[in-house]
């Protein structure tokens, strides 16, 4: 092996680049309950992946120990190849300023105008003044089809899809190399549905970002996901293309997105 190369490297050649985000053997547990079971998983640059799996399966906890929110018992969470855990405390906050979030029900502060809910990280870290945040506002919300008068309205003049809409304009506003989306379809109709979640198919490639969804809307799954996976009992027990969630040949999975009442999870369930 030629000095300096990486071993299954070849000489000449440039070494793959990381994934943009690596989880190895992650756990964490709440007294005797096991959420998390040694979950490892890649997410490469640029992709949608999307996580499905049951309530009390782990899924927020997972998002929880990437964006910080939660310290993992054990196993490590890499961005870009840095080890978030073990960073220093302003290397994670530089790490997690490139993160943007849409939650579950939009999560904005009522008392703020919509305009500043959508700048509210910016101005947080100085990185827009409030001179300039009501015009960019304006621009981060046409980009989800919202009108920029819209910036002057507070959330409680908007409809459930609207304020979702402008949770995703939160999320994008920064132009954050990574988003997540934690069940963004909650709450809404199905074809509302489907509107934010080519919103965010279009934000995504837009950005060129690298996203992760949870979510429990199989339509909206298959819209959104390039790849997906499933956590049961706090271990990913299928990973594949989005587009087979329906046809995963897993009786759990098949079972799960089919939602059927029986099967290896309802048998459990009986015990």
């Amino acid at each position: 092996m030629t000095s300096g190369t990486l071993p299954g490297t070849l000489p000449g050649t440039t070494p793959p680049a990381p994934p943009k985000i690596r989880i190895r053997d992650l756990h964490k547990a709440f007294g005797d309950k096991k959420v998390l079971d040694g979950v490892s998983l890649d997410v490469a640059q640029g992709t949608s992946f999307v996580i499905i799996g049951g309530s009390g399966s782990g899924k927020s906890v997972l998002l929880r120990c990437i964006l910080g929110l939660m310290t993992p018992d054990a196993g490590s969470i890499e961005i870009d190849g840095e080890d978030v855990l073990s960073a220093p405390a302003h290397r994670r906050d530089a790490l997690r300023s490139e993160v943007g979030m849409l939650f579950q029900n939009a999560a904005l502060f009522d008392s703020l105008p919509v305009w500043e809910n959508v700048t509210f990280g910016l101005l947080a870290r100085n990185k827009l003044s409030r001179k300039n945040a009501h015009t960019h506002a304006g621009s981060i919300l046409a980009q989800v089809g919202l009108d920029p008068s819209v910036g002057d309205l507070y959330p409680s003049e908007l409809s459930g899809g609207m304020q979702k809409r402008v949770g995703l304009a939160r999320a994008i506003a920064a132009q954050p190399d990574i988003l997540f989306f934690d069940e963004p379809t909650t709450g809404l109709d199905p074809i509302m549905g489907a509107v934010i979640d080519g919103l965010i198919v279009d934000c995504v490639k837009k950005l060129g970002s690298t996203a992760i969804a949870i979510t429990h809307d199989m339509a909206s799954a298959q819209r959104i996901g390039d790849e997906a996976a499933m956590l049961y009992q706090g271990k990913l027990i299928w990973q594949g293309a989005a587009g087979s969630l329906m046809h995963s040949g897993n009786p759990y999975v098949d079972q799960f997105t089919h939602g059927r009442r029986e099967g290896p999870i309802a048998m459990e369930l009986r015990r």
